[in-house]
């Protein structure tokens, strides 16, 4: 990883950027935006797609001695001949699963490093980051792939989500085989899994429907409400906390955005963390993602490349200045914390460097009792109630109020 650095109360350092090596003609045109960027979970590739098709995959860090002297690194392009929207890397299968059969399946799987990428069409290609070959496509959505989730529990199962109004869990391992949730009634905009893989999250951008769905059994769960209420409201992102017990939604309407946090097993609004208002355009969250440590929030919107918050003490701690020129679409935190890469408009990609706060064993031990221990379970436990409502996030502080501290 990158070498620490102090950081400024309301300005994260920018490591560096990457930019597109496109003609002339297509700068600015259509097609040029980075929707999606994605670290391997160990940390040691990163993905964006860079507009017009193309999917670079470098090797991290960038700034290594072999990138000093010229030394080929093994960095790829990928062609995907249309706008590529959602992109994952899969992780590194157990040996112990056996590789599929078929005239393209998986072989040699536990040597190969997958990548998935979401097209405009709705199909999604498997590619091997290590030989550059493409494995195979998988056909079944019938709008744009705009999410890509491979769990962390290291099996060879894909989650897409889709303007087709669904989601599909993909088993790689049988070339494929699909299960599809419907429910949505119109975009699904974005979705997560929860880290013990028991929960898939999704949030509708037009439906404004927020749903949690069984990963093991493929069912739809419920739906969320009661998050702030306003007219005409949009959602856009989601994710979970590290240890599974919190879901951060993100919602715009007109000039406002703001972010709810969740109780996912009981269904309760936790905290209100923001609620932004300008006096012009509108300017939505583009995506929201928890750090590593379960810490800190990601926030991209269209006018900040990024913004990092931390709900449980301060609120904001870091923005980077308004850039309209070049505003933010997606982020992704290195896996070892630290850095956190945002994608924008323009099809270029910016490395900032992140809070390294170390937690507190407080926060360690919380982390480590609810990653398994739901509310439910933790609720009937003879604590004191101070101690209960720290292990259930119930002391979460209603931050919707705080921005005007923070204003330039």
């Amino acid at each position: 990883m990158l070498p620490s650095r102090s950081h400024p109360a309301l300005d994260p350092a920018l490591i560096l950027e990457l930019k597109t090596r496109r003609p002339l003609s297509l700068e600015g045109r259509a097609g040029c935006e980075t929707w999606s960027v994605d670290f391997s979970p160990d940390g040691a590739w990163f993905a964006w797609s860079m507009g017009h098709g193309i999917v670079w995959v470098v090797a991290w860090p960038l700034d290594s001695e072999d990138s000093q002297h010229d030394i080929d690194r093994g960095d790829k392009s990928f062609s995907c001949d249309q706008p590529v929207w959602g992109l994952a890397f899969g992780p590194r299968p157990p040996k112990s699963i056996a590789a599929s059969s078929g005239k393209k399946a998986i072989k040699g799987h536990n040597r190969t490093l997958l990548l998935a990428t979401g097209l405009e069409s709705g199909v999604i290609k498997i590619w091997n980051v290590l030989t550059g070959d493409i494995v195979f496509d998988l056909h079944g959505h019938e709008g744009v792939v705009r999410n890509l989730i491979f769990p962390q529990n290291g099996s060879l199962t894909l989650i897409s989500s889709s303007r087709d109004k669904t989601l599909r869990i993909w088993d790689l391992t049988h070339k494929g085989k699909v299960q599809v949730l419907s429910g949505h009634k119109d975009w699904v905009s974005s979705c997560c899994v929860s880290p013990d893989c028991s929960m898939i999250a999704s949030v509708g951008r037009f439906d404004r429907m927020v749903c949690l769905w069984s990963l093991r059994s493929y069912t739809f769960i419920r739906t969320l409400s009661g998050g702030t209420q306003k007219t005409l409201y949009l959602l856009s992102s989601c994710d979970f906390s590290p240890d599974g017990a919190l879901l951060a939604t993100a919602a715009f309407s007109g000039s406002s955005w703001w972010i709810d946090l969740w109780d996912p097993y009981t269904a309760e609004k936790l905290s209100t963390l923001v609620d932004y208002f300008e006096d012009y355009g509108q300017n939505q969250i583009s995506a929201v993602q928890f750090s590593p440590n379960g810490l800190h929030l990601a926030v991209v919107t269209e006018d900040r490349p990024l913004q990092i918050w931390e709900p449980g003490k301060k609120g904001m701690v870091m923005q980077a200045k308004t850039d309209r020129r070049s505003n933010g679409l997606c982020c992704n935190y290195h896996p070892g914390g630290g850095v956190v890469a945002t994608g924008t408009r323009d099809g270029h990609v910016r490395f900032w460097h992140a809070p390294r706060t170390v937690p507190n064993l407080r926060h360690l031990c919380r982390s480590i009792l609810r990653h398994s221990v739901s509310t439910h379970q933790m609720e009937p436990l003879p604590l004191p109630k101070r101690i209960l409502e720290y292990l259930t996030y119930r002391n979460i502080p209603d931050l919707q109020n705080c921005w005007n501290e923070w204003e330039n």
